[in-house]
Order: structure tokens, then sequence, then C-alpha cells
């Protein structure tokens, strides 16, 4: 999981897929953190994004870094939990003109029943299970 997480680290932004109803949804994202042994990300409570992932939390992340490809499918769960969403902000201090832990908006959710896999064009795929 922290080749995975250094990995979506170092492409800076990341682009995370949804479903809304048959539609799928992909937009960028930056925030990645490690809590607990889980690898969370982040968003707003007010966001469509939230929305899709409390009705399916089926996700993929992909992004790019160093000439390789990372795709992570997981399932998203919401974690309500205070020190979860200050562990991310204490991460990304830039959000905290945005997000607080507990003001009712901030929502965090680890990755569970994920595989992410490495590729490139030349060598076999990297597989990772967590």
């Amino acid at each position: 999981m922290k080749t995975v997480y250094e990995f979506i680290k170092k492409c800076g932004v990341y682009y995370l897929a949804t479903v809304e109803g048959d539609q799928p949804r992909v937009r960028p994202f930056g925030t990645i953190d490690l809590f607990e042994d889980k690898l969370y990300i982040q968003t707003g409570k007010k966001k469509p994004v939230a929305d899709q992932m409390k009705a399916n939390p089926k996700v993929e992340i992909s992004g790019m870094a160093g000439g390789k490809w990372i795709r992570v499918t997981a399932e998203a769960v919401l974690d309500e939990r205070i020190e979860a969403q200050a562990h991310m902000l204490d991460a990304y201090p830039d959000l905290k003109a945005m997000y607080q832990p507990g003001d009712g908006n901030t929502e965090v959710y680890y990755l569970k029943n994920a595989t992410a896999q490495i590729c490139t064009f030349t060598e076999p795929p990297v597989v990772i299970e967590f």
C-alpha cells in the first residue's frame, strides 16, 4: 500500500472515477493520505462526488508519473472520525481555508478491497492488493 501511496503522491493530480446512475464521472483529485494502515482520499460533503460514492462506493483512480501510470480499483468507505479528517487536513494544510475537522462538510474515505496496477508500455504490470 505504501508503494501505491507514494506513486499517487508523485502524480500530484490523479483522476477519480465514480458512477452517477448509468453515467461515469471523472474528476481531478489531489489528496491522498495514509492513516492507520489505510489509504484515504478527501472531498466535501456538498459535492456530487460524495453523493456518488455513497450511492455506489465502487471507484477507480488513475494517474501518471515518471512514464508510468497507475489504476486503482476499490470501494470507498466513509470514515466520519474527526481524527481521520484532521490527519488528512494536516497533510494538506492549504485545504484548511475551505475545510476543518468536524465542520459537517469535510469527508474522508478509505479504500478497501483495492487492487492497484502500476503499468508501463515495456514492462509487465506490478499488481498490489490491499
